[in-house]
């Protein structure tokens, strides 16, 4: 595991784009709108917007590589951006955790979530959030076992199409 930098900017992307198809197409199965997951996912997890996170000082993300070198999990943090009441300016946010499916089970979600914390700890004043899809019981049992509690919830929008998203902090 490693701070991801510059030069991970495409390699995480197409890493970012393969864990969200993973995870909301394959294993969840969420019937997006063809127009809006295209996109979403050209807004999201393009070269350029992974490189614009990279480059800015307020976010952090983490990679873990294969031992061939391919990146197959990553964690991205910085400051909050969800709607809650109780959010303020020093409020930290963990705003994604992935680990690719033939990964998983092997500790890596567990040294990423660990990393962000301590990183968010140090950056970000106050509870750690983070937004969990409401249909995500695995990622949802993950946090709660971290410490993460439900505190509201919110709709998420992917293109025009609206996922309610459970808020999550931890105090």
């Amino acid at each position: 595991m490693r701070r991801a930098g510059p030069d991970d900017a495409a390699p995480l992307a197409a890493l970012k784009l393969a864990c969200f198809r993973e995870t909301f197409l394959e294993d969840l199965g969420v019937p997006y709108p063809p127009e809006d997951l295209a996109r979403f996912e050209a807004e999201a997890y393009g070269v350029d917007t992974v490189a614009s996170e990279l480059a800015d000082p307020a976010h952090a993300t983490w990679v873990c590589e294969s031992s061939s070198g391919g990146l197959i999990a990553y964690a991205h943090a910085g400051p909050c951006k969800l709607p809650h009441p109780e959010v303020t300016d020093g409020s930290g946010e963990l705003y994604q955790l992935y680990v690719r499916r033939g990964h998983q089970g092997k500790g890596l979600g567990g040294g990423l979530l660990s990393s962000a914390l301590g990183w968010l700890g140090e950056h970000y004043p106050g509870p750690v959030w983070l937004g969990v899809w409401s249909g995500n019981d695995r990622a949802q049992a993950v946090y709660a076992a971290a410490g993460f509690r439900k505190v509201g919830d919110y709709l998420f929008r992917v293109g025009d199409h609206q996922d309610e998203e459970y808020i999550l902090r931890r105090d």
